[in-house]
């Protein structure tokens, strides 16, 4: 089952599921966070609570995404309350590409990637009720910054390189209580500067403060424990780079109940109302292919289970060189 948030032709808001060919509206919300609340307050599956108010309309999600009309699968009334982060060094091929990233001089010193993959291989998938090792985690900013399916990935003029990331990411809800309920998964594109990156170890916190953008529909229920699709680079129409992509559980050195413990165990994002959408890293980068990606060119992530693929342009803002005036009060 899929879950998507769009736009109609009228240009009021609504919430499609799909199981699979057949798309139809959500009767009587219009957001996902709604949905899920009452979900939460019913006490029941987000399935289950589709399944409770009947079958809408039937709609056309491939036509809503070429005419603009998708949303993210799930957003927030006030942008702040969503928050963007997620972990790196999570599956059994992204050391390499890390490594070589920040290789040092004597290639029998482990760089800190290597050694915090090394971390994740032994006490990444503890036993049922222990907790593993934490993971690499960043902070990529909140709804201001996520970009919906289709629309363009901006990257500030300062930024040295503009890269995809194509990951899935775990998206959920807090309870009024504080109990973070995941709602689903979607396929995600975790853009980063990977040349800021390589400068120094110490510019990834930088290097991931840029948008993101996920969807178009969200998987709802359990990840699947092999997922692999697709991701390319398109310039003037043409493929330039296209590689596979490998998650879920099976090929990962953490398990995603670790990942999710080692976010949530902080009171800071366990707040009630909040949406949280996390993304759970990639082995995959067309940077370490050496491409050199451009404004104009379109990101593609793709993967059957999670319906439609995730498509997205890149656009570059002008390089202002003056420093940021701050007034003193």
């Amino acid at each position: 089952m899929l879950l998507s948030q769009l736009k109609l032709p009228d240009g009021s808001r609504a919430v499609a599921v799909r199981q699979g060919d057949t798309a139809t509206l959500v009767p009587g919300v219009s957001t996902t966070v709604e949905l899920a609340q009452a979900a939460i307050d019913a006490g029941r599956s987000l399935a289950a609570e589709i399944a409770a108010r009947g079958q809408g309309a039937a709609v056309d999600l491939a036509a809503a995404l070429a005419e603009g009309r998708m949303l993210l699968p799930v957003d927030h009334a006030d942008p702040a309350h969503l928050h963007l982060t997620g972990t790196g060094l999570t599956h059994l091929g992204s050391a390499a590409t890390r490594n070589s990233m920040h290789k040092k001089a004597d290639p029998d010193d482990l760089t800190d990637s290597m050694k915090m993959f090394r971390m994740g291989l032994e006490g990444g998938k503890p036993d049922h009720g222990a907790v593993g090792v934490q993971p690499e985690w960043f902070w990529k900013g909140n709804g201001y910054a996520a970009i919906a399916p289709g629309a363009d990935l901006t990257s500030p003029g300062f930024a040295l390189d503009a890269g995809e990331e194509p990951e899935i990411a775990g998206i959920y809800l807090i309870g009024a209580d504080g109990t973070p309920f995941r709602l689903g998964f979607a396929l995600g594109n975790e853009f980063s500067d990977h040349v800021t990156e390589r400068g120094n170890y110490l510019w990834l916190a930088h290097s991931k403060l840029r948008p993101a953008s996920f969807g178009p529909e969200m998987l709802i229920g359990d990840l699947p424990q092999h997922v692999e699709g697709t991701s390319r680079v398109i310039r003037d129409g043409k493929v330039i780079w296209e590689k596979p992509f490998l998650s879920g559980e099976a090929n990962m050195s953490h398990s995603l109940g670790n990942l999710e413990h080692h976010h949530f165990k902080y009171d800071l994002f366990r707040r009630s109302g909040d949406v949280h959408v996390h993304f759970f890293g990639t082995a995959t980068l067309s940077f370490a292919d050496g491409v050199t990606v451009q404004p104009g060119d379109q990101f593609q992530i793709a993967c059957d289970a999670f319906g439609l693929p995730l498509q997205n342009g890149l656009s570059q803002l002008p390089n202002d060189a003056a420093p940021v005036a701050v007034s003193a009060l």
